[in-house]
């Protein structure tokens, strides 16, 4: 490699960045409903609390009591209704069960039609991701060229432009990874 510093690409800025977007990946998958309970699938969903957008488990505790049901203990009795209306607008299919300060959610059978729309949700999922590696891909070619018009060898061109290859390809082999598992385990009857 190099010795000068200016010509040196910044691999691990590369690799952090790709990282992030197979992270956002992993947090998007998790917002999945695949009809088993996870405590997780509340996290999107933000309650009008105290003057602000408060996320659920800032508000009660969230147990999975069952691998069909989800409790949530609200410990301020004042915010049940808020929370039970956030749940109920959430778009997540859920009909949740208010019962004191503990609201109880069923989670229903996902039927095989909506099995198939999660399935395609997840793989838009996935193709956002790689479209982020392949733009953190071109950023790397992009400081390849720079350090060519500051003077770096053709030889040192093809070794970094080979290591960022290499980054790319396994970033979106663990896409394509995560992709697979998830979708086995939304079409898991």
């Amino acid at each position: 490699m190099s010795t000068d510093d200016d010509l040196d690409i910044d691999l691990d800025d590369l690799q952090r960045r790709m990282d992030g977007a197979m992270a956002s990946l992993r947090q998007e998958f998790l917002s999945l409903r695949t009809g088993r309970a996870a405590a997780s699938m509340l996290d999107p969903i933000h309650v009008d609390a105290y003057g602000s957008s408060t996320p659920i488990n800032q508000l009660g505790t969230v147990n999975v009591p069952e691998p069909r049901m989800l409790t949530i203990n609200i410990w301020d009795k004042s915010m049940v209704g808020k929370v039970e209306k956030a749940l109920r607008e959430s778009g997540l299919g859920i009909n949740p069960v208010v019962d004191g300060t503990i609201i109880r959610l069923p989670i229903p059978e996902l039927n095989e039609e909506r099995r198939t729309q999660l399935t395609k949700v997840a793989a838009q999922y996935a193709e956002h991701a790689r479209v982020a590696i392949r733009n953190v891909r071109r950023d790397g070619m992009d400081q390849i060229k720079k350090a060519k018009a500051a003077g770096m060898s053709e030889d040192d061109q093809k070794v970094w432009a080979d290591e960022i290859q290499e980054l790319t390809d396994a970033s979106i082999a663990g896409i394509d990874k995560a992709l697979e598992a998830k979708q086995a385990e939304i079409m898991q009857v």
